[in-house]
């Protein structure tokens, strides 16, 4: 794979097979389950957004599901899931890519609202692009892994 600076990219829709792959070789490499079909995968809305390099490779992906917040009831919004960028490309920007593409569509769709249960090792991410903590910690059931919540608010 060329160099990053070398590479153009482009955010694209995939099918949830598609993010298959690189769920599982980059969130579960270090979890005991190795589930990579989410339940929400398939539900009504639900989009799944990769980024590929010009020359094809699916290098990070994101599922946006439609699904209000429990502690902001009637507010349209939508759960991020299964955000993941390749281990050798994570700091080069593509992770960015992809929040600020789902929360444009997320926005556009009448969503005022991202939240998802982050990895607090994945925690400073997403700070840096306009996330919040939103919960006390919590240790992931599936993973095994120290959580919080975060939420997005997006303008209009």
């Amino acid at each position: 794979m060329a160099d990053c600076s070398d590479t153009h990219w482009e955010v694209v829709e995939l099918t949830a097979a598609e993010t298959h792959p690189i769920r599982l070789r980059v969130l579960r490499a270090d979890t005991v389950s190795k589930v990579v079909d989410f339940a929400e995968d398939h539900l009504p809305g639900t989009r799944h957004l990769g980024v590929r390099s010009t020359d094809g490779e699916l290098v990070a992906v994101s599922s946006w599901i439609p699904r209000e917040r429990a502690t902001r009831p009637g507010v349209p919004a939508v759960q991020l899931r299964g955000m993941a960028t390749l281990q050798h490309l994570q700091g080069h920007g593509l992770g960015g890519l992809l929040v600020e593409a789902g929360c444009r569509e997320a926005r556009a769709a009448g969503a005022g609202l991202v939240w998802a249960n982050a990895r607090d090792a994945a925690l400073e991410f997403y700070l840096r692009h306009g996330f919040e903590v939103d919960s006390d910690g919590f240790v992931e059931q599936v993973t095994g892994l120290p959580h919080h919540v975060i939420v997005r608010r997006l303008d209009p």
